[in-house]
């Protein structure tokens, strides 16, 4: 039916080019000459378009599925990288472990230390003094840049203790990511019942044993929670996070936490509030700063002591706290952030009110080393 139509159409065109002028015979002859090539050349760029599209599309498909690795479990593979897709997995087994911690006969419950850093640990010798000699009271979990790679000896306490990790920026929401993928990973330890968060910059004020007694001792958690009304505090507050989180929930508080497993347990858990926090506190907001202590205020302000045991210096202003150097270590210094305070513990009122304390430079190292037989008692 087609050729056949084709075939009048061409015999017509013949017909009425017989009775015109040759001419006017020719200009037809040219328009439809122009009018088929016009055609087929925007079939053929039609054609190349497509193809364009489609190899696009195929390469975009291949890497994408050559991005995803298979999913592991989160105690392996130390030194790899960290993934959206395990970070969710990781959260989905931390969500469902035990709220209380549980132990064999022979476990004793244990304090996680979760150090959150930018490369290695500077400190780590004072660490090492600290640690010596209660393997069994403590676990470690360290997260740091994913570029970094180095290893510290096998006899060190935080040989092998890195998770993975991915990068932090400042202020950013993946600074939180990074704590809950820490309490995440230590949470699946079922013997972890207290859990620290503390930095390369921080150091132990007391022994282990004195630590380690203070905080299995505490029926509270150890998180600074309070309204600021300044533009600092509720002035960070978006009212977008509405209904979620009103301003009388609003709280800021100190980065450095000390948690109970079952506050960890919750503050893993949430997902509601989270959400609300990546999407509306963003700096000027920084979310490390609010999200746990609006979080706990809101729904378990009864399992808090509202204070931090990470004792820092914001007597300088700015947005950083004070960071100490060499010429700044002294005993008598050190004495006053260990005992020149008053608190509420238990019940009772002390002047033991900080277990660790920061910003301590490299440098430090070599005077606190010396101190370190009267800091520790070794």
């Amino acid at each position: 039916m087609k050729k056949q139509k084709i075939a009048a159409f061409v015999k017509e065109l013949n017909l009425r080019m017989k009775k015109e002028p040759i001419t006017l015979r020719y200009i037809h002859i040219l328009g439809t000459v122009i009018f088929f090539t016009s055609i087929s050349s925007l079939v053929i760029l039609l054609a190349l378009y497509l193809n364009q599209r489609l190899q696009t599309s195929l390469f975009l498909q291949d890497n994408h599925l050559s991005s995803i690795k298979p999913l592991t479990s989160p105690s392996l593979s130390p030194h790899s990288r960290g993934s959206d897709i395990a970070d969710k997995e990781l959260m989905r087994r931390a969500a469902k472990a035990p709220h209380d911690a549980a132990m064999n006969v022979t476990d004793h419950p244990k304090v996680a230390f979760m150090f959150l850093t930018r490369w290695d640990l500077p400190l780590s010798p004072l660490w090492e003094i600290f640690f010596n000699g209660h393997e069994e009271l403590y676990s470690i979990y360290v997260h740091t840049s994913p570029n970094f790679t180095e290893e510290p000896p096998e006899s060190s306490v935080f040989y092998k203790k890195r998770i993975p990790s991915k990068a932090v920026e400042w202020g950013k929401s993946s600074m939180m990511d990074a704590e809950r993928r820490l309490l995440s990973h230590a949470i699946l330890k079922p013997s972890n019942a207290r859990f620290v968060l503390l930095s390369e910059t921080c150091i132990p004020l007391f022994n282990f044993t004195t630590v380690y007694t203070y905080l299995m001792g505490s029926t509270r958690s150890f998180l600074g929670s309070f309204d600021d009304p300044r533009p600092m505090g509720r002035g960070r507050y978006n009212p977008k996070m509405l209904p979620h989180v009103s301003l009388s929930d609003w709280r800021k508080g100190n980065q450095w936490f000390e948690l109970s497993r079952i506050v960890a347990a919750e503050v893993i858990s949430d997902r509601r509030y989270y959400t609300v926090f990546k999407d509306h506190c963003r700096p000027p907001c920084y979310i490390d700063e609010h999200y746990i202590p609006t979080l706990v205020n809101k729904i378990c302000p009864e399992m808090n002591s509202n204070r931090t045991v990470t004792w820092v210096d914001w007597s300088r202003g700015g947005s950083h706290p004070a960071r100490f150097v060499r010429k700044d270590i002294r005993v008598g210094f050190l004495d006053r952030i260990r005992f020149g305070s008053n608190c509420s513990y238990e019940g009772e009122v002390t002047n033991v009110c900080f277990l660790f304390a920061r910003k301590f430079h490299v440098s430090t190292l070599e005077p606190l080393m010396k101190i370190a037989p009267y800091l520790y008692g070794v």
